[in-house]
Order: structure tokens, then C-alpha cells, then sequence
């Protein structure tokens, strides 16, 4: 379904689009989903990840706020998960689209952060 949307723009495996920032360190034990739909839930695992290891709370980051972001925040919550969304950790292609998700999710689907929160959360841990 996704090409009908974005025939030639669809992010494929293997491809330099896919290579997460160096910056981002990612160690060696990172779990790392594939996934071919908007949910980072939906045919990846990721949930029964998530339940095995008692984890009740995520952070949402990424690409394509009101589309990737947005579903999987939507699914993580009527999972059962307790959802953070990292304002500032992502973005789309129209600053409009950006605020009106932010506004949606935080009516009624995940706390409102940014990295300055998330990292002063961690570093009390």
C-alpha cells in the first residue's frame, strides 16, 4: 500500500537511506526492527520484545511525524504502553503537519517531551 502513496520515494533496505547517524551509537545489542507499513509494531516482534522484557514505557523518535511517528504512538498506546514523544527528535515535511500531530498526540495518546527532558529522565537512573 505504501507505494501507491509514494511510488519511487519508498525507503528501501540496503540503501544509503536507511543508515541510522553515526551520531546516534548504536551498540552492538541494540535491537534493530524491519518493518515495510507506517507501525513499528505491526509484523515486527516489537511488542512481544517489549512484554518479554517488562518494558511498560516507550520513547517515539523518528522520521515522518504524522505518519510513521504518529501510527506507531497510536498503537503502542492502545497496547497498553505508556508513551513518551520526543518533539524534537523528529520531523516531517511541513512544519503544519508537525503541529497539528503534537497536538493530537498530546490530547490524549503520549507525554509531550524533548531531549533535554529525556536526558535529565536518564540521567537520574
Amino acid at each position: 500500500m505504501l507505494g501507491e502513496w509514494w511510488n519511487n520515494d519508498l525507503i528501501m533496505d540496503g540503501t544509503p537511506k536507511t543508515e541510522l547517524m553515526p551520531e546516534v551509537n548504536r551498540k552492538s545489542d541494540d535491537k534493530v526492527l524491519e518493518k515495510n507499513t507506517y507501525s513499528a509494531f505491526i509484523g515486527t516482534g516489537l511488542e512481544e520484545y517489549l512484554v518479554e522484557r517488562g518494558i511498560k514505557e516507550v520513547i517515539i523518535t523518528g522520521v515522518m511525524t504524522n505518519l510513521c511517528c504518529e501510527t506507531t504512538v497510536r498503537e503502542a498506546f492502545v497496547r497498553g504502553f505508556r508513551v513518551f514523544f520526543s518533539m524534537d527528535a523528529m520531523a516531517t515535511s511541513a512544519r503544519e503537519l508537525h503541529v497539528a500531530m503534537l497536538k493530537n498526540m498530546a490530547y490524549g495518546f503520549a507525554y509531550l517531551v524533548d531531549c533535554k527532558r529525556l536526558k535529565e529522565g536518564f540521567s537520574k537512573k
